[in-house]
């Protein structure tokens, strides 16, 4: 993946990204005047699923496709399902339907408490350039407890639902083609039901502190990453945000509708994607607009532009709080993802508590019988869920024999490929001047990066062990100063003597 290095060129590697899921690199070229020419997030895990899914049993899909990842199994386990739903014509019991979208739920709700409070909240609270030591999830408990502990708590009230749900906290077994395998007990959701008035408190609280933080430095949130861009998301029939199911549609940076609520099924008509010989990740963008203007972003900032409405009060007064401050027509500061996510996190809050309240979660039909296939039946299905990064789609193709034939995943973090190297080249842009090197520097880059949650390989990885070095690299190829973080956190300056 290392290309030969341009004349007049000098290369800065961060690698890898640290406090994000999974393993990359981003890349600096600079040149005699010490501005950014390129900057490139490289992806440096291959990510085979779609290769030894093939010829496995169609029922082993949903539980061997979430080994993508520990942080969000239970989104790669039901857009699974949903695929093979569709595959094998095959529609969900209403008891089923309710269990999987409370599973679902919970994973958004624990996945956001995650990400803002143990990812991204040393960045947040204590500053971009504040003491490496201190800058994670215990310097946090340490300046701020109280943030620190609801964030625990939030997490570990979805994990246990998703628990309830599927089975296990991590790669569960609750959801099958054609249904779901288990059932809750009217005392599990009493249980569950009893934590719902503190879990919403908290999570108005936590949307509460991404405004103070928004409105004591507006210009940075505002600007931080800040690039014109399309938006997609999921939306049911009259527009609300689905966070399980609906149609694509694809807003423009000017709000105009580039996809007008068009079938999942029919994705393949609409998205194309490009490859690149740096990363192993792709390049999704608009078949209509072409590679240079079709690319587009996907998430919760994405989520709260496309939706004409949420279907929560709490969560859709402060979705029009956060729009009504919008300029030249949307929010498209990275940083505004923090905000975003914490606003979907009561969202997805308010949805639990809504569907606790389902009686079919207590009684009904769990699962439709598996059907025969036909001699030369087609049997193909899409399934398409918002995962917490953003719209993740799995579709399948299978044989007269129960073998999967084919199979084409696009994750969420595919889709924000482009955008997460454009909020890389904007924000290396402003602060890198190219001359001495910073450990602060180096996380201002990575903050970049970290705004949009990504699962660079969707697979999680111990936080706070992966060492990191920088180097700086004259034209001539000489390696002009280096600093090196440990797996302990301490850094270094390794320069030449």
């Amino acid at each position: 993946m290392t290309e030969p290095l341009p004349s007049g060129l000098r290369r800065v590697a961060i690698d890898p990204v640290s406090r994000v899921e999974g393993h990359g690199k981003v890349t600096l070229l600079l040149d005699d005047a010490h501005r950014v020419r390129q900057a490139r997030l490289h992806i440096v895990e291959f990510r085979g699923f779609e290769a030894f899914i093939v010829g496995r049993p169609y029922w082993e899909v949903p539980v061997m496709v979430q080994r993508l990842c520990g942080i969000c199994p239970v989104s790669h386990h039901l857009a699974a399902s949903k695929a093979l739903d569709v595959a094998l014509g095959l529609q969900a019991p209403p008891a089923a339907q309710a269990l999987r979208r409370l599973m679902h739920h919970a994973q958004i709700m624990q996945s956001h408490a995650l990400h803002f409070f143990h990812l991204s909240s040393p960045d947040l609270l204590l500053g971009f350039d504040s003491e490496v030591a201190r800058r994670n999830i215990v310097g946090i408990a340490q300046a701020h407890p109280d943030v620190a502990r609801q964030g625990v708590l939030l997490r570990a009230f979805g994990q246990e639902l998703i628990r309830l749900t599927s089975g296990k906290k991590v790669h569960g077994t609750g959801s099958i083609p054609g249904g779901v395998n288990r059932q809750l007990t009217a005392d599990e959701v009493a249980q569950a039901r009893a934590q719902v008035p503190q879990m919403l408190a908290w999570c108005e609280q936590a949307v509460d502190l991404a405004e103070r933080l928004w409105a004591a430095n507006r210009p940075l949130h505002e600007g931080f990453g800040a690039f014109r861009s399309s938006f997609m998301g999921l939306v049911a029939p009259d527009g609300t945000l689905d966070l399980y199911d609906g149609a694509l549609r694809v807003r423009s940076a000017e709000g105009a509708r580039l996809l007008n609520d068009v079938s999942v099924q029919q994705y393949l008509d609409h998205i194309e994607e490009a490859s690149e010989p740096w990363s192993y990740m792709k390049f999704p963008y608009l078949k209509a607009l072409g590679r240079e203007a079709g690319s587009y972003r996907v998430g919760p900032l994405a989520r709260l532009q496309v939706a004409d409405r949420l279907s929560t009060p709490r969560a859709e007064a402060r979705r029009q709080a956060f729009l009504a401050e919008a300029r030249d027509g949307g929010v498209f500061g990275s940083l505004a993802y923090h905000r975003a996510r914490l606003i979907e996190m009561l969202h997805a809050m308010e949805l639990i508590a809504d569907g606790l309240d389902d009686p079919a979660l207590l009684g009904g039909e769990l699962a439709q019988p598996m059907p025969r296939p036909q001699p030369g039946q087609r049997r193909e299905g899409v399934g398409v869920i918002e995962a917490p990064r953003g719209t993740l789609i799995h579709h399948y193709v299978l044989g007269d024999d129960d073998l999967v034939q084919w199979c084409n995943l696009i994750v969420s973090t595919t889709h924000n490929n482009a955008a997460m190297n454009e909020a890389i080249r904007q924000v290396a842009d402003t602060y890198f001047d190219g001359r001495e090197l910073s450990e602060g520097l180096l996380n201002h880059v990575e903050v970049a990066v970290r705004a949009y949650d990504p699962c660079l390989s969707c697979a999680t990885h111990a936080l706070g062990q992966m060492p990191l070095a920088l180097d700086l690299v004259g034209g001539d190829g000489t390696l002009r100063q280096r600093l090196v973080r440990d797996s302990d956190g301490r850094i270094t300056d390794a320069a030449p003597a």
